[in-house]
């Protein structure tokens, strides 16, 4: 299955994020892309109060990614934001296309590093998968990808894995990030696609606004493509079949005793 990981820079503007998913996306179907995939916070970029911008998902702007993708007869998965509980907001997966119309809300919240992202967000407290031309997809954000037990249990049924992200920069977080996509790949024996916003050219201060390296990484763990800082396109044929002979030769969802 081809997949087209887009790895931009949001803004502050839900409109202005809307265009370039609607440029976006076109010009991956004209590629030939089945899904679409963006990463968190597509429709605004953290670093600015997220409680006005926040929609439910039969709201304007996922309305719009939905008719968008119908447009194009592609999934596009993007990152947004929902009302939660308390006037704190939900950070939400959106997937739309295809007869397809749900979220994920992201399960393990970024107070880390100086940042309490549960401040502000909601967590969410259940996996979410999704099927596609008879292929299942897990789904998985950002900080969420310290936890390997998503993984593992997103792995019991689907082949790959989908992980948007707006990461934050600082020292080793670089490093971290490579580490930590492959390690989940490994652990999951599954394909993570880890889709990034990219590095902005504006300090937005301790906000977490992306540092790109976007990456296609397979079931043993191997980097088949990644991008830098800067935005950019990675257009992936995914060869779902090579999960099981990795399945056979490296049987750790088998083996696990816990």
């Amino acid at each position: 299955m081809r997949i087209a990981l887009n790895q931009i820079s949001s803004t502050a503007d839900p409109a202005e994020n809307l265009a370039t998913v609607r440029t976006q996306v076109a010009e991956a179907a004209r590629q030939g892309a089945r899904i679409v995939h963006f990463p968190e916070a597509t429709q605004c970029r953290f670093g600015v109060p997220l409680a006005p911008v926040a929609e439910p998902l039969d709201g304007p702007w996922a309305t719009a990614v939905r008719e968008i993708a119908d447009e194009h007869n592609v999934v596009v998965v993007a990152g947004m934001f929902t009302p939660g509980i308390n006037g704190r907001v939900s950070n939400t997966t959106l997937v739309t296309g295809a007869g397809l119309h749900l979220g994920y809300n992201k399960i393990h919240l970024f107070d880390a590093f100086g940042f309490r992202e549960s401040d502000t967000v909601t967590p969410g407290d259940k996996p979410v998968t999704f099927d596609v031309d008879g292929i299942t997809f897990g789904l998985a954000t950002c900080y969420d990808v310290r936890f390997p037990e998503l993984f593992r249990a997103l792995a019991d049924t689907a082949p790959v894995i989908l992980l948007g992200a707006s990461w934050g920069a600082g020292p080793g977080k670089a490093g971290q990030w490579d580490l930590l996509t492959r390690a989940r790949a490994l652990d999951a024996t599954s394909w993570v696609l880890a889709c990034g916003q990219a590095d902005p050219d504006t300090d937005h201060g301790s906000a977490p606004t992306g540092i790109g390296r976007s990456a296609v990484i397979d079931p043993l763990g191997t980097v088949r493509e990644q991008l830098d800082g800067p935005p950019g396109t990675i257009l992936s044929d995914v060869d779902v079949p090579l999960v099981d002979e990795a399945r056979a030769m490296l049987p750790v969802l088998a083996n696990r005793r816990l």
